[in-house]
């Protein structure tokens, strides 16, 4: 799997708060899809998200009382992202996710958004996503830029 972090997303409870602060500390958002706000960072992308459709898109059990990575009330709101350059590297980073002992949250599939991506937690409930987003540019260094907003 690659050693590099391509994109943060933060569940939030308020969106345009969220938007505010960020915008407030001298942040200016880049081309986003409706409901989620999107900042370059470097070579790499901060996302701001409803909290819950973040829980919900991750495969996320906020209320699970069992002891199942990734879920629970000790969720801390954030997924860990790696973007690659093609839906098979996707399927290439999560099988080596899955045999260095991940637990798959979301096996890879298309997305509502025009993307192809999957989820997984670490041993400690850590959750990344392996995602290709056709309007995103991946360079051969893994840096990550923002695209035209549809996705």
């Amino acid at each position: 799997m690659d050693q590099r972090l391509s994109l943060v997303t933060l569940g939030v409870t308020d969106l345009d708060t969220a938007r505010a602060f960020y915008e407030r500390l001298g942040w200016t958002p880049g081309p986003s899809p409706e409901h989620i706000v999107f900042f370059q960072a470097g070579g790499m992308v901060v996302g701001l998200w409803d909290r819950a459709a973040l829980a919900i898109d991750s495969g996320i059990e906020t209320d699970d009382t069992e002891d199942t990575p990734g879920s629970g009330d000790g969720w801390g709101g954030q997924v860990l992202g790696v973007n690659v350059a093609s839906s098979g590297e996707v399927d290439e980073q999560m099988d080596s996710a899955q045999e260095a002992g991940a637990t798959i949250l979301r096996p890879a599939s298309s997305r509502f958004w025009g993307g192809y991506s999957g989820l997984f937690a670490d041993p400690d409930g850590h959750v990344w996503e392996i995602a290709y987003n056709p309007y995103w540019t991946v360079t051969e260094d893994g840096q990550t830029f923002l695209g035209d907003g549809r996705g």
